[in-house]
C-alpha cells in the first residue's frame, strides 16, 4: 500500500499524485482520462474504459465431449465475455450442434458466425439491460414452484407433472449462468455496478443466494425424477410429506422475503423467523423417515431420498437468510 498526502491548488481543487508503476501499468500518462467511482467512503479510480466489447478465444481442438463442450461455452459466458470465439482447425458438425445447444441455454448469448475453423457467439445485452433483482425474484418463483409440483407429482403418481418439473429446471440454470455472469463482471469493472444500480457488496449476496435456489431446483428435479420410480402416496404418509414440502418451502420464501426488504430491521426480523423454521422442519422429516420403514425396501429407500431433498431446501434456505442478515447489517467504516 503507498499513502499520498492531499494538497489544494487554486484554493479549492484537491488534488493527489498516482503512483508512477501503478500508472506506467495502466498507460495512464499526462492528458489520459480516469475514471472515479464512489462507493460510500470508498473511492475507486480506473482508467477510463472505452464501450468495446470484451472478446475471448478459446481452442476447442479435439472437444467432441459434449458436457466438456458445453462447460467450456458455459465458463467463457460467466467469465465475461461479450465476444467468444471457438477455434479449431476443424469445427464438426456435432460440436456446432453442442455450441447450438448450450448457446440457447445461456440468456443473451447468440450464434453470430460459422465457418470451417471457428464459430463466434456474442452477447447482445447491456450490462444495464440485466436485472440481477428480477432474476433471483424468477429463480424464487420457479424453483420454489419447482418444488411443490415435484411432491404433488409424487403423491398423486403424475408423471407428466414430474416431466414439466424437470424441463422447468432449464429455465434456473439459465438465470443462474446470468447472475453469475453479472456478478464476475461487477467485481472486475466497478462501472457495471453503477449501471445495474446495486452496490458490489449486494450483488454478491443475490449471487450467493441464486446459488442456494439453484440447488433447490436440482433438488425439486430430483424429486420429480424418483416420483416416477414409485407408485401413488396415501394415507399419513401423503399427509406427512405434504407438511414437510410445506414447512420447507417456507424457509427459502421467508428468507427471500428478507433479502429483498429495503428495511434493515424487517430483514434481520425475516431472517431469524426463516432460520427458526428449521427445527420445524427436521422434527417432521423424523416423522416421515418413521413411516416410510413401513414400506418396501425400494419404496424406502426412494422416499428416504426424497425426505432428505426436502431437509435441504430448509438447509439452502437458511442460508439465504444468513445472506439476508449480512445484507442488512451495518457497514463497517473503511
Amino acid at each position: 500500500m503507498e499513502t499520498r498526502k492531499v494538497q489544494v491548488t487554486g484554493g479549492s481543487t484537491y488534488t493527489v499524485s498516482l503512483p508512477k508503476e501503478w500508472a506506467t501499468e495502466n498507460d495512464v500518462s499526462a492528458g489520459s482520462v480516469v475514471e472515479f467511482h464512489a462507493e460510500r467512503d470508498l473511492l475507486l479510480l480506473a482508467p477510463q474504459r472505452d464501450n468495446g466489447r470484451v472478446e475471448g478465444s478459446l481452442d476447442v481442438e479435439g472437444l467432441e465431449n459434449r458436457h466438456e463442450l458445453t462447460r467450456a461455452v458455459m465458463t467463457m459466458y460467466v467469465s465475461g465475455f461479450d465476444i467468444i470465439q471457438l477455434e479449431a482447425t476443424r469445427i464438426t458438425a456435432e460440436q456446432r450442434r453442442i455450441i447450438r445447444d448450450a448457446t440457447q441455454g445461456l440468456v443473451g448469448l447468440e450464434m453470430i458466425e460459422e465457418t470451417t475453423d471457428r464459430v463466434v457467439l456474442q452477447d447482445l445485452l447491456d450490462s444495464s439491460e440485466l436485472s440481477v433483482h428480477n432474476a433471483i425474484t424468477r429463480m424464487r418463483l420457479v424453483s420454489l414452484t419447482m418444488l411443490s409440483d415435484a411432491v404433488e407429482a409424487l403423491i398423486e403418481d403424475d408423471d407428466d407433472l414430474a416431466a414439466d418439473v424437470m424441463q422447468r429446471d432449464d429455465d434456473v440454470d439459465r438465470l443462474w449462468y446470468m447472475v453469475s455472469r453479472v456478478f464476475r463482471t461487477v467485481l472486475r469493472n466497478p462501472t457495471t455496478a453503477d449501471e445495474i444500480g446495486f452496490p458490489r457488496e449486494t450483488v454478491f449476496d443475490f449471487q450467493s443466494s441464486a446459488r442456494q435456489l439453484e440447488r433447490i431446483a436440482d433438488h425439486a428435479t430430483k424429486i420429480a425424477s424418483l416420483s416416477q420410480e414409485i407408485g401413488e402416496i396415501t394415507g399419513e404418509t401423503a399427509n406427512l410429506l405434504d407438511q414437510l414440502e410445506a414447512e420447507a418451502i417456507a424457509v427459502p420464501e421467508t428468507a427471500m422475503d428478507a433479502l429483498l426488504t429495503e428495511d434493515s430491521d424487517e430483514a434481520v426480523e425475516l431472517a431469524n423467523e426463516a432460520r427458526s423454521q428449521i427445527p420445524d422442519v427436521d422434527g417432521t422429516a423424523r416423522e416421515v423417515d418413521g413411516q416410510i420403514r413401513e414400506f418396501d425396501p425400494q419404496s424406502a429407500q426412494v422416499l428416504g431420498l426424497i425426505v432428505d431433498s426436502l431437509s435441504r431446501t430448509a438447509d439452502y434456505g437458511g442460508n439465504i437468510a444468513e445472506s439476508a442478515l449480512q445484507k442488512a447489517a451495518p457497514r463497517p467504516q473503511s
